[in-house]
């Protein structure tokens, strides 16, 4: 890349604080029924393409529920993009969250550079972390060498 073109896409590359904002835009924590309750965490996820996908969870009495950030994952699967970079949860009044144990599992099988996504985990610092140091020694970087025809091994 010549210098001009770094420059620019250094220049339009997304904040977490235009994440931020994506994930308040949908943050709404409302009761959908008895058993239901939605919106309680938001989260917006940057992919590769620089796209923004959003989610909310969606809590239920029976435990079928989903986080924000695998809804946000399912969205963007949904639209044909599988890898992300920048991640941010929000859980209202400018309070920051990580992913639970389930999410991270979840980010690191999506693709085999999972380990590089940056999380946001506090706002009024900016501090970021990678995925990779929140789920260290992670059981599936032994099929690192995995291909998408076969996740196969032979016992």
């Amino acid at each position: 890349m010549k210098n001009m073109e770094i420059k620019k896409f250094i220049e339009n590359e997304i904040t977490f604080m235009e994440l931020v904002e994506k994930a308040k835009e949908v943050y709404n924590p409302r009761k959908i029924s008895p058993f239901i309750e939605a919106g309680g965490v938001s989260a917006a996820i940057l992919t590769e393409d620089n796209n923004i996908y959003t989610g909310v969870c969606i809590d239920t009495s029976c435990s079928l529920g989903m986080c924000a950030e695998r809804n946000a994952i399912a969205n963007m699967i949904t639209n044909g993009e599988s890898k992300i970079k920048k991640l941010v949860c929000y859980c209202g009044a400018n309070i920051i969250g990580s992913p639970c144990g389930a999410c991270r599992e979840y980010l690191m099988q999506l693709d085999k550079e999972s380990g590089n996504i940056e999380i946001l985990t506090n706002l009024k610092e900016m501090k970021t972390v990678r995925l990779k140091d929140l789920i260290p020694d992670w059981w599936g970087a032994r099929f690192e060498s995995r291909d998408q025809e076969s996740n196969f091994v032979e016992i």
